[in-house]
C-alpha cells in the first residue's frame, strides 16, 4: 500500500473522505434450466444466448435431457430471461435426484417427463400425504359413530 492508499484509508477511518458507493458483488453460482431444445441449431442458438450473457464463466448443455447449466456471476431470474428470449419454452430445473426424496411416488413428485433417476421437486410431500390419510381415517370413524344420524346401523 502506497503512500495514496494510506491516505485514502485514513480519511475514509476519520470520515473527512469522500464516500464510494460500494457495489455488491455478485457470488459465483450455477443454474441449471429446462429448456426445450429439438435440434443443434436450437442448442447452438441457447448457447450463444447464454455465453452473451455477462458473468457467464461457462455453459453446458445436455440435449438428452433438456438441461442448460451456467456457471458464473449471475442472477438466475436473468439468466431464465434470457433463455426465454431465444423463444424455447425455458422453466427453472424442476428435477432433483431420485435419491434425494423420501417418497418418490407420490402423486405430484413423479414425472413421466423426468429424465432417469430425477423426480419433480416438490415441498412439503410428507406433509400433505399425512393429512389426506388422517382425512381418511376420519372418514371411516365418522362411518360408524353413535353420534352421527347416518351411521351405519350394522353394529
Amino acid at each position: 500500500m502506497g503512500l495514496g492508499g494510506t491516505l485514502e484509508y485514513l480519511s475514509e477511518k476519520l470520515g473527512g473522505g469522500h464516500e464510494h458507493k460500494k457495489k455488491k458483488k455478485k457470488q459465483l453460482q450455477t443454474v441449471e434450466l429446462k429448456v426445450r431444445m429439438d435440434c443443434e441449431g436450437c442448442e447452438l442458438k441457447v448457447k450463444k444466448a447464454m455465453s452473451s450473457l455477462k458473468g457467464v464463466k461457462s455453459v453446458e448443455i445436455n440435449m438428452k435431457q433438456q438441461k442448460v447449466t451456467v456457471v458464473g456471476y449471475v442472477e438466475q431470474n436473468k439468466v431464465l430471461k434470457k433463455a426465454q428470449g431465444t423463444g424455447k419454452k425455458a422453466e427453472i430445473w424442476p428435477y432433483v435426484p431420485y435419491n434425494l426424496v423420501s417418497q418418490p411416488y407420490v402423486p405430484g413428485t413423479y414425472d413421466k417427463k423426468a429424465p432417469p433417476g430425477y423426480v419433480r421437486k416438490v415441498e412439503d410431500v410428507t406433509v400433505s400425504s399425512q393429512t389426506s390419510s388422517s382425512k381418511q381415517e376420519d372418514q371411516f370413524t365418522e362411518m360408524f359413530n353413535d353420534e352421527n344420524p347416518n351411521a351405519c346401523s350394522v353394529m
